[in-house]
């Protein structure tokens, strides 16, 4: 129907919008990214589960299951807590040019991890975003720590999404979801008693730790409701009327969406070298370039074997 796929084209737009949102809010919110992250990710498994109970949802899994889905757990957690503390050392729009990497990092490790060879495209678009890799590290040494952390970030994104997309394509994605929010929490916990156990006074969970603002509390739960459950759950609702290709374009808008809301919102702090966004732009071109010739050759393939099927 046309208007349902009209409707959710829009819907998915928000939810990208959302999600650029994300960075905002780490801005926003005062602490620093190892409780954020913690808080986020309890209060997010708390509003699956939630979910999952009302839709009757099993959560019976294999032992072989559970650890990948445990693995991937840690490797979110890594990620957001690297994203958050690009965030804390730089600004939102370091950060979020950064993350636009992931898909040339999926692109390196998607041969290995599915065992195929590497094409000449990639290769050509890897380079590219070396390029605008360079232009930015050059006009921007300043934000060194934070390219580094956002950078680690994109690549923990790489992985993560590696993972997921072999294992929701035989199990229910909020039950994935919320085995591997509460496997990232159960970790970060662990390291948290640590900390506090050996009397590490700079982390931990101290009396300051559960003392947050009204804001923070308000921000926080923002973030783990509607930047991470909703908009999960709501972008799997809506793969099922539009095509992967659709969804891969929408979503490097995420980058667009959050520089320029960080510009709207904090003004001065987010305005950077104009080299900085020739850099930028090289890298989101590339990412967008390099969805174009995938879904070219996708249905290259699919034309082809339909002409020998006739």
């Amino acid at each position: 129907m046309p208007n349902a796929k009209l409707f959710n084209y829009l819907h998915l737009h928000f939810i990208v919008f959302v999600w650029g949102f994300t960075a905002i809010l780490g801005e926003l919110i005062s602490i620093e990214a190892l409780p954020l992250v913690w808080y986020r990710m309890l209060l997010a498994s708390g509003f699956i589960y939630l979910y999952i109970y009302i839709k009757k949802i099993r959560l019976i899994i294999s032992r072989k299951l559970f650890f990948v889905l445990f693995f991937a757990g840690i490797v979110i957690a890594l990620h957001w807590i690297t994203f958050f503390a690009a965030i804390k050392v730089s600004n939102i729009s370091i950060t979020l040019a950064m993350l636009s990497t992931g898909a040339f990092f999926t692109s390196i490790l998607e041969p290995i991890f599915y065992k195929r060879k590497i094409v000449w495209y990639e290769v050509f678009f890897g380079l590219m975003v070396i390029t605008g890799l360079y232009i930015i590290f050059k006009v921007e040494g300043d934000y060194l720590t934070g390219i580094l952390y956002a950078l680690c970030s994109a690549f923990l994104s790489s992985v993560f999404s590696l993972i997921n997309g072999k294992v929701a394509q035989k199990y229910n994605p909020s039950m994935i979801s919320f085995y591997e929010l509460l496997s990232g929490v159960g970790v970060v916990t662990i390291y948290l008693l640590g900390m506090t156990i050996f009397g590490d006074t700079t982390g931990g969970f101290t009396i300051s730790f559960f003392q947050l603002s009204t804001s923070d509390w308000v921000f926080i739960s923002i973030l783990a409701s509607i930047c991470t459950a909703y908009a999960f759950i709501a972008s799997v609702q809506v793969m099922r009327y539009l095509s992967p290709y659709t969804v891969m374009l929408t979503t490097n808008l995420e980058p667009v969406y959050g520089i320029v809301l960080a510009f709207l919102i904090f003004g001065e702090t987010e305005k950077m070298n104009p080299q900085f966004y020739y850099g930028a732009i090289i890298i989101l071109c590339t990412v967008v370039l390099n969805g174009i010739f995938k879904n070219a050759k996708k249905t290259k393939r699919q034309g082809t074997l339909s002409n020998i099927t006739k």
